[in-house]
């Protein structure tokens, strides 16, 4: 069913309020990555806000959707998503990095309620994905299982392995979407190792391809409505995200992979972050 405007700008709302968390947490923490969780941010609302299937006060909950993330790199989007779902007070984002504290630069499965695996190396979520797809299916339940991966990490391996194995199981339950960027820490991914045609690449391997701008609220709700209508084989959501999206000096620079903004940049950030807010709350009156 198709959203109301109103439904949509708030939905907008949540994400530009999951940027502005990012920005104040990377900027207290003095390190971590910038341009993929703003870029992600759109995603994340969508999933937490409107898809998912969950629980925050039982985490556990055996019917639960999971939600794989395997570019952990990216966990400041996440954390903040967690935290305005209601797995954990938002105050705690402050923590970011330091030392003790259950938000560490990747995430770890046992840390914080929500996280369902532990990452960091590249490339070994989506094997962690088709596991708990695997189980799923031999449970006869009907939980979906979402693993957010990045295209840098499509440069490993075990990646491939694990896009192999997922159709030759017929996962339909079983959906990634991968946050098509084009950056990575030295660059634009086609000049590091070129990755397309991602698309056509997947569907030779026997899974169901999807396109869509990922900054795009209809178009995420719109792709994953999709994808639960398809029968027999695993399904390849390619979302193109605007990396740094909502702060102007960040977006499509890819020196902000993996750098936080210092507190002169964070305040300019936050600047034009509030303006999209006060844009969206005058829509939405």
């Amino acid at each position: 069913m198709e959203l109301q405007e109103n439904e949509i700008l708030n939905l907008q709302k949540i994400a530009n309020e999951i940027r502005i968390l990012i920005i104040k947490s990377l900027v207290k923490a003095g390190s971590g990555h910038s341009a993929g969780p703003l870029g992600m941010a759109d995603i994340f609302t969508v999933l937490y806000f409107h898809i998912l299937n969950y629980n925050p006060e039982k985490p556990d909950w055996e019917d639960r959707d999971r939600l794989v993330l395997s570019n952990g790199h990216i966990c400041p989007v996440f954390y903040a998503t967690l935290a305005k779902a209601g797995y954990f007070p938002i105050e705690e984002l402050q923590t970011l990095r330091q030392i003790n504290s259950r938000l560490q630069g990747h995430p770890h499965r046992t840390a914080l309620p929500g996280i369902e695996n532990t990452s960091g190396p590249l490339g070994e979520g989506l094997s962690q994905a088709i596991g708990m797809a695997l189980v799923g299916k031999m449970d006869k339940k009907d939980y979906y299982v979402y693993c957010l991966t990045s295209d840098g990490e499509h440069q490993e391996g075990n990646t491939w392995e694990a896009v192999m194995l997922a159709p030759k199981y017929k996962l339909n339950n079983l959906i990634q979407i991968i946050d098509r960027n084009y950056i990575q820490i030295d660059g634009n991914t086609e000049d590091v190792m070129p990755l397309d045609p991602l698309l056509a690449k997947y569907e030779s391997f026997g899974w169901h391809v999807i396109q869509i701008n990922g900054n795009d609220m209809n178009d995420i709700i719109d792709s994953v409505n999709e994808a639960k209508k398809v029968t027999g084989k695993p399904v390849f959501i390619l979302a193109n995200t605007t990396p740094g999206k909502g702060v102007s000096f960040m977006e499509n620079d890819y020196t902000w992979h993996g750098k936080p903004p210092d507190e002169k940049q964070a305040e300019q950030a936050l600047e034009e972050l509030e303006e999209i807010k006060e844009k969206i709350k005058s829509v939405l009156r």
